[in-house]
């Protein structure tokens, strides 16, 4: 069995359909279901968070990440504004 399991549940996967720990028989399904969920994940949940997929044995694990601020110009003195 394979496991694909989300490092953090946030609120938007909390949310989906989708479900933490799943067990999957073959790994070559386990590899596809993890794949589509990255890729649902990355294009239809808030974009707070940056999705990646890890492969550690008989595992997948996504890895949730905050996404990089979008660059405004401002240092973030306080002065900008």
């Amino acid at each position: 069995m394979f496991t694909i399991s989300v490092e953090k549940e946030c609120g938007c996967f909390q949310k989906s359909d989708f479900s933490n720990h799943q067990k999957v028989a073959s790994k070559d399904d386990a590899l596809i279901e993890a794949q589509e969920m990255v890729g649902h994940m990355n294009e239809n949940f808030c974009q707070k968070h940056a999705f990646t997929l890890l492969e550690e044995g008989e595992n997948f694990m996504i890895r949730v990440d905050e996404r990089a601020k979008a660059q405004t110009g401002c240092c973030g003195g306080g002065h900008c504004s």
